[in-house]
């Protein structure tokens, strides 16, 4: 067991603090929340994964689940419940990730006053309310050389909508360095964000699930974004994916459809869309079709 070496936002396993671990067989160990919260993510799961009005082309957005098991935590503090996922990063080589939560309103109406506060406070101080978003964290493979562009959770906590466009866009740069002067490249933006199998196209066919869909409402969930650059540079399978993650505060939706979630998704999707139709990007060659061994 160890720390997940790609994780971008939540609680870390580090410096004797509790946060999710991972094992060599693709899992991922997160554990339970010793409030309700962490009992409502275990049930929202448990009840997900056995949900029959819930398409097949959906599901494919979540993490897998294989239940929950106790474990020692990562704090030293003995044994603690933990859910356990599919490690979403366990094959990549070196994924560029981004976590954004989505939703103009992170509390659901039922939570605690003080918990309401604490959240719209955070709401106002980030692009929640104005953009119907906000970047939790990110990492952007570089190179071999200078590896990962990581920025801190001080510097994301103060991003504007201004930075969100410019983050949005190194995302899908060759040079995303921390200390590059260079106006981003967008290398890769037609093959990550566009494309037949790219984010948009994946964050379109959820758009259109929370169209639809009343069955929850997802509050405080992130949108993960993942590719590996190195992929996408030898030629290989892009595999570019869109997560959805983190249901502590997921709750029924009792007929009614998740606007909060799906006026944030759409907000998302136009701003990815201009990143697509900005002039000055250089281009890559979408990625070949990896042909099965025989």
């Amino acid at each position: 067991m160890k720390a997940p070496p790609h994780q971008v936002a939540g609680h870390q396993a580090r410096d004797g603090k509790l946060g999710p671990l991972i094992d060599a067989a693709g899992h991922f160990y997160k554990p339970l929340q010793g409030d309700e919260r962490g009992l409502k993510e275990a049930a929202f799961y448990t009840a997900f994964s056995s949900n029959k009005s819930i398409p097949d082309h959906i599901r494919k957005f979540f993490p897998i689940f294989h239940g929950t098991q106790l474990l020692e935590a990562s704090d030293g503090s003995g044994m603690h419940p933990h859910l356990v996922l599919q490690d979403l990063v366990s094959s990549r080589l070196s994924p560029s990730i981004m976590d954004i939560k989505v939703g103009s309103r992170t509390w659901p109406l039922q939570a605690p006053e003080d918990y309401i506060d604490k959240c719209l406070r955070k709401d106002r101080e980030s692009t929640s309310l104005s953009l119907g978003f906000r970047i939790s964290g990110l990492q952007v493979y570089g190179s071999k050389e200078s590896g990962f562009w990581k920025p801190d959770k001080k510097m994301i906590k103060r991003f504007s909508a201004v930075d969100v466009r410019l983050v949005l866009r190194k995302f899908v740069s060759s040079n995303a360095s921390a200390d590059s002067g260079l106006d981003p490249d967008c290398c890769f933006a037609s093959i990550v964000y566009g494309g037949s199998d790219g984010i948009l196209a994946q964050l379109l066919e959820l758009k259109a699930w929370f169209e639809e869909q009343t069955i929850y409402h997802f509050y405080s969930c992130s949108v993960l974004l993942i590719y590996d650059e190195e992929l996408v540079l030898e030629g290989r399978s892009c595999g570019v994916e869109v997560k959805l993650i983190d249901f502590a505060h997921a709750v029924e939706g009792n007929g009614v459809i998740d606007h909060n979630f799906l006026g944030g998704l759409c907000s998302l999707i136009k701003f990815l869309s201009e990143v697509l139709e900005a002039p000055k990007c250089c281009t890559i060659k979408a990625c070949p079709q990896v042909e099965e061994e025989p």
